[in-house]
């Protein structure tokens, strides 16, 4: 019967496209279909009777407390006024070189992305900061708003990211799995902390060809991405001290929270609380922290927090019956019966997922996908730190790829009245074709997201 968990799978997609609620589509849709299996014989109830077990799982695992965590210091310092000192500072210092302040937005973008970790934040603060800017001193609407889109999606790759944390934790499970079902009954584990390690090294090479291409179109295009001129009304001194005032408290708390995890020192959990009080803190030496901000960041915080976990229990009902319905066993044997073996079954997955990225956020594709493809691809003897970097990548292609990307829908959002859809999507296409070419080097040389874990841990 594995076909009806196909059938059920589709079925989730099309409700979802109709606009219900995530959480309540994935285990309205599964409770269905099991319940019509029920009186057929081709659902045994004993699996509805693990979801307890589930939630209780939830409650208790202790990496997830990261998850309002990271959440709490993202939209702390959306309001500590970061993004915008760093991206008036940098743009003083890059603005006098052709391209310099596209230059400035892919930095801010990258800063960001290592303190946030919030891809539709990042996008929405970049672009109300730096679009009007950008058109102002005459950039091409495509390449302003392209290079926007990609610095903003940063958040997805760059640790600490919030779907690495949600990775490494169904990644941990999925691989433990593999080893059961192999007869390995003392699995080795995976640790969101050597996640965050296999992620560093190929989310900076995207930076950097990001910056290669946007130097390489302002040699060959001038007049898309013109210098700017000095402000008059701006002191010439102390240039130095300014960018240091800027720059000095995100690295500090990107040191604080992700070297702390790199090194061991601390867990993810830890880390993320040690980021939240040094946000509160950029936040008071911005004169920001008050019991108005407060307020904002906690409901804000309370409510994307309370969907994650909404989604993962409606994703946990789901796998059930997934699982109830053979679905697991056909998409084993569908994957291990294509032709070139793993890769075949890496490319296919890699499809799927960014197809999937169009239609379905990062939080249901980690918690629906990955758990019924993980456990398949790591037995067949995948590292899961690659893998986990592969898919991370994969949906970040797929949040800039026209016309379903979401960091498009975030950036319309913002944009100008002047700014037409087509516009940026004629900018994105340059960095989805970036985001392939890592994709690829990232498969053809593995090392480059298992070398650190490796030295690290």
């Amino acid at each position: 019967m594995g076909w009806v968990a196909l059938v059920m799978f589709g079925t989730v997609v099309l409700v979802l496209l109709a606009g219900y609620p995530v959480a309540f589509t994935l285990s309205g849709t599964a409770l269905a279909f099991a319940l019509i299996g029920l009186p057929m014989g081709v659902f045994d109830i004993g699996y509805l009777e693990a979801i307890p077990s589930r939630v209780f799982g939830v409650m208790s695992n202790q990496t997830l407390v990261a998850v309002p965590l990271f959440v709490f210091m993202g939209v702390m310092l959306e309001r500590s006024r970061l993004a915008e000192n760093l991206l008036d500072t940098l743009s003083e210092v890059f603005g006098r070189v052709r391209g310099g302040l596209a230059i400035a937005v892919m930095l801010v973008g990258m800063l960001l992305a290592a303190s946030t970790g919030i891809v539709g934040a990042t996008v929405v603060t970049m672009g109300l900061l730096s679009l009007p800017t950008m058109l102002k001193r005459g950039y091409d609407p495509a390449v302003s708003t392209g290079t926007i889109c990609a610095a903003g999606t940063l958040g997805q790759i760059i640790p600490p990211s919030i779907i690495l944390v949600l990775l490494g934790d169904v990644l941990s499970s999925a691989y433990q799995q593999a080893q059961l079902n192999q007869g390995i009954y003392s699995p080795e584990t995976v640790s969101v902390g050597e996640l965050f390690a296999g992620a560093l090294l190929p989310g900076l090479l995207l930076v950097g060809l990001y910056l290669v291409w946007l130097v390489f179109l302002a040699l060959i295009r001038p007049a898309w991405l013109p210098p700017h001129v000095a402000d008059a009304n701006r002191p010439a001194g102390g240039l130095g001290s300014r960018v240091l005032r800027a720059l000095l408290p995100p690295l500090f708390l990107i040191l604080a929270v992700l070297g702390s995890i790199v090194a061991g020192v601390a867990t993810p959990t830890e880390a993320a609380a040690v980021g939240s009080i040094g946000a509160m803190l950029l936040a008071a030496s911005q004169r920001q922290l008050d019991r108005a901000c407060m307020t904002a960041v906690v409901h804000r915080t309370a409510r994307v927090s309370s969907m994650v976990f909404l989604i993962l229990l409606g994703a946990s009902v789901f796998s059930l019956v997934f699982r109830g319905f053979g679905g697991d066993d056909l998409v084993r044997h569908l994957l291990s019966s294509l032709p070139g073996g793993v890769f075949g079954a890496v490319v296919v997955v890699m499809v799927v997922m960014f197809l999937l990225g169009f239609v379905l956020d990062f939080i249901e594709i980690t918690f629906v996908v990955v758990p019924i493809v993980g456990p398949i691809l790591l037995a067949m003897g995948l590292d899961p730190v690659w893998l986990g970097v592969m898919i991370a990548i994969n949906l970040q292609t797929s949040f800039l790829t026209p016309p379903f990307g979401f960091s498009l829908f975030y950036l319309r959002g913002v944009a100008p009245a002047e700014i037409d859809t087509r516009d940026i999507y004629r900018g994105v296409i340059p960095f989805v074709a970036i985001q392939l070419l890592a994709l690829a080097l990232l498969a053809a040389w593995p090392g480059l997201a298992t070398w650190l874990p490796e030295y690290l841990y």
